[in-house]
């Protein structure tokens, strides 16, 4: 039985707040609990073709999002942060407890997100601070849908003006994202998926080849940029502009209103705190998706 997590940093406890964000250095369980685990999830998915995970931190913004999936014709897939309750789940969507056989504290998404290839062909994600145009869903929808396996879709992200020329720095960003199942197979296989640290990624080949990873930035997506520059992966770049104007972020906001236990953020409240969802859908001119039946 394999463990999947580096032997110099393994948590003391399933209540380190860090379990459950999808990181290499902190992850303490086996792949035969991944894969019990998966089989739950593909079983929840059998015979849907187009599944779109909206992860819940906030209802109302989560009951949006979820709205806007099915606008786009792709079935929503609803996971949560365990920290925020348990999401209202609209109708036609799919509520999946991913953090069922985990118990982890709090729930971040890069947990399914590494794995697609056991229990899904494909799978759309967001943000849970992201609202989009109506325009921008039929875009993100089309390039998802022709995706072929092995494709994935993200929005690249340079880390600013500072670090265009640092391409170690340099990831793709799930801001919007769609992989299929070939793809997540091919980043597993190779050890470089969406988890942060993927220098200690279990299939990372050698010592050698760890060492050659830490010089890049240790953040979520980096694996994913490092599996197409070094492995050929298939990556659609996605247009970052168009979709990050729905993104609720504290990224340059200066007065952003945080709410925090030591490492561990906490989005739900800090979008109420900074953000007025009727303010935002109007801006995006999705205002009548506030009304209980828009969309069933």
């Amino acid at each position: 039985m394999t463990m999947i997590v580096a032997k110099d940093q393994t948590p003391q406890s399933n209540l380190d707040p860090l379990l459950g964000q999808g990181d290499w250095c902190r992850f303490n369980r086996t792949l035969e609990e991944i894969h019990t685990a998966a089989e739950d999830w593909r079983k929840a998915l059998d015979g849907v073709e187009k599944p779109w995970l909206c992860w819940h931190v906030n209802p109302e913004w989560c009951a949006v999002q979820q709205k806007l999936v099915k606008y786009a014709g792709w079935t929503p897939v609803v996971g949560f942060d365990p920290r925020f309750g348990k999401p209202v789940v609209q109708r036609g969507a799919i509520f999946i407890d991913f953090n069922k056989r985990f118990g982890f504290p709090n729930g971040w998404p890069y947990l399914p997100l590494e794995f697609v290839f056991l229990f899904t062909k494909r799978l759309a994600f967001w943000h849970s601070d992201l609202l989009c145009r109506l325009k921008t869903m039929d875009y993100l929808s089309e390039t998802f849908q022709a995706l072929k396996d092995g494709e994935m879709a993200a929005v690249l992200d340079k880390g600013g003006r500072r670090h265009l020329l640092n391409f170690k720095r340099h990831r793709f960003w799930e801001l919007a994202t769609c992989t299929t199942a070939g793809a997540s197979r091919s980043q597993f296989e190779n050890g470089c998926g969406w988890w942060r640290h993927f220098s200690h990624h279990p299939n990372c080949s050698s010592e050698k080849e760890k060492g050659r990873r830490l010089k890049y930035y240790w953040d979520h997506g980096t694996g994913i940029m490092y599996w197409k520059r070094r492995y050929g992966g298939r990556v659609k770049v996605l247009d970052g502009k168009r979709i990050e104007e729905g993104h609720c972020t504290s990224i340059g906001y200066r007065n952003y209103v945080r709410f925090a236990s030591i490492r561990v953020k906490f989005l739900g409240r800090e979008l109420d705190a900074n953000y007025s969802l009727p303010g935002t859908a109007k801006r995006l001119g999705i205002a009548h998706l506030l009304q209980e039946s828009a969309f069933g």
